[in-house]
């Protein structure tokens, strides 16, 4: 076969326009990732008055029998330590349903992405619907988020009309495959929660099962061709905020989180930070006592009076992310002084080399804003789409 000098040529421009192709690409990937960084960056710094303060809480750092964690080793072995105490204390999971299979209820093409509504088994004994978002156009795998809320039309920008709800519609317009998710029959009949197996004889407590559905919820997204299984993230908001915490806190899959003004710790002074509710941690067979703050003529029944009284709180579930990113959204229920906390999700961090893993944004309201919203998603493109 005879070469010519136009062939070799040929063949240089367009060795060199592919190289040059992939160079642009590989800078913008980079520009933008230092976009998103330059949004999140002063997220990870806590403010002077709370800078390593720790408070009264019981350190993630020592072992339940006193003993000091000093190495990344001692650390495995003190996570697993937490994890099977507060997994003891609320109830062992079933086993994950990882064989998922997702029943298409209806296709519909919006703008540029295609909204499927499905339907999957969340527990052994029950299914739910939800709607799995995918974009528009490209063959490589993308990264994913699941959403959360009493419902999963809000995140999708079909449910409540509040502003800045819309998670899941968001995320894929920035390019993520998102799966919307909520606790629609429960919500309408005011239990919210998830109970098995049953509601008159849970055996693990409700917030903890609202983990396990959306641990299996990762299961079914991981399974989407289109999906890269290493980069999924989770988000909610108020009882959102409480389940994605739980769900990324006991399942080590999710590969980072944004919790969205839940309560990040017990606070009885907040009725919002409920976590004593039968709906969370405190359940027990019904009747249930009436909704609201703690008094002597309504106290709190169940495991969580059982938790505050022994010194447990969850600060040692966030020291179980490590060295997974997450941000705290915070509004009215998590201030800055939620700092004094995440502290020990720092130490923990920093122990196994880490940093920038722990973040917090502020508002004055509960409900999230513009600016809120923002470094939510630059959060997960800076964790999810370009790392």
């Amino acid at each position: 076969m005879r070469t010519t000098f136009k062939t070799v040529i040929l063949f240089f421009l367009c060795t060199a326009n592919l190289f040059y192709v992939q160079g642009q690409e590989r800078t913008n990937t980079a520009d933008l990732k230092a976009a998103a960084w330059e949004k999140i960056a002063p997220c990870f710094v806590p403010p002077p008055q709370y800078e390593g303060k720790y408070g009264d809480y019981r350190s993630p750092m020592k072992f339940y029998d006193g003993k000091e964690v000093k190495t990344p080793e001692d650390w495995q072995k003190r996570r697993k330590e937490i994890l099977d105490r507060w997994n003891g204390l609320m109830g062992e999971w079933p086993p994950l349903i990882k064989q998922q299979e997702m029943e298409v209820l209806s296709s519909t093409h919006r703008e540029d992405f295609t909204q499927l509504h499905i339907r999957f088994s969340w527990l052994p004994n029950e299914k739910t619907e939800g709607y799995l978002l995918i974009p528009d156009g490209g063959k490589e795998k993308k990264p994913a988020v699941v959403t959360v809320f009493y419902e999963p039309e809000t995140a999708i920008g079909q449910g409540r009309p509040t502003p800045y709800l819309d998670y899941a519609y968001q995320l894929t317009k920035r390019g993520f495959i998102t799966l919307s998710i909520g606790t629609t029959e429960a919500t309408q009949a005011k239990t919210y929660s998830l109970y098995y197996p049953s509601i008159e004889n849970a055996t693990v407590e409700p917030l903890s099962m609202l983990a396990y559905a959306a641990a299996n919820s990762w299961y079914l997204l991981s399974n989407v061709p289109q999906v890269d299984s290493t980069k999924i993230g989770i988000i909610g908001l108020s009882f959102g905020g409480k389940w994605s915490m739980f769900a990324s806190c006991l399942f080590d899959k999710f590969a980072c989180a944004v919790w969205a003004d839940p309560g990040i710790v017990f606070d009885e002074s907040r009725e919002a930070i409920n976590y004593w509710e039968p709906w969370y941690l405190g359940y027990y067979p019904k009747p249930w006592r009436k909704r609201g703050m703690i008094t002597e003529e309504n106290p709190a029944k169940g495991l969580y009076p059982k938790l505050v009284a022994e010194g447990y709180d969850l600060h040692e579930l966030h020291a179980l992310m490590a060295p997974r990113p997450f941000l705290v959204s915070g509004g009215s229920e998590d201030p800055p002084k939620r700092w004094v906390p995440l502290n020990h999700a720092i130490a923990v961090n920093q122990l196994l080399g880490f940093k920038n893993r722990v973040a917090m944004t502020n508002r004055p309201t509960h409900l999230p804003d513009r600016e809120a919203n923002e470094v939510a998603y630059s959060f997960f493109e800076y964790f999810l789409m370009y790392d």
